[in-house]
């Protein structure tokens, strides 16, 4: 058997704990199909270091979803992380535009 699909994407970037953020995106898999990566990361930026981890949503032929329905997708699994792993900021990155979602009061 083959499947293709379009290829899109879109990225979570976030700081805190990796090993609570793969329990929170495990659940969410089981909940609806969904393909991920997970990669631990660090973070270097003025006046700190910390580390974190990178979400990538796959549009995968197993699971073939539409841009929009897997950049909502995505938002949704950022919330929670966020959430879950008690962040106040995280940035998603598609190959059009990058947006970032802070909890954070201005």
């Amino acid at each position: 058997m083959k499947k293709e699909s379009k290829t899109h994407f879109v990225k979570i970037y976030m700081s805190g704990p990796i090993e609570e953020a793969k329990q929170i995106i495990r659940k969410e898999c089981l909940e609806e199909g969904l393909c991920v990566n997970v990669r631990k990361t660090d973070y270097v930026y003025t006046g700190g270091e910390e580390t974190g981890f990178v979400v990538e949503l796959l549009n995968y032929p197993r699971f073939p979803i539409t841009p929009k329905a897997l950049e909502d997708r995505a938002s949704k699994l950022a919330i929670k992380l966020l959430d879950g792993t008690f962040q106040h900021s995280v940035l998603l990155m598609g190959p059009i535009k990058t947006t970032w979602i802070s909890k954070r009061r201005q």
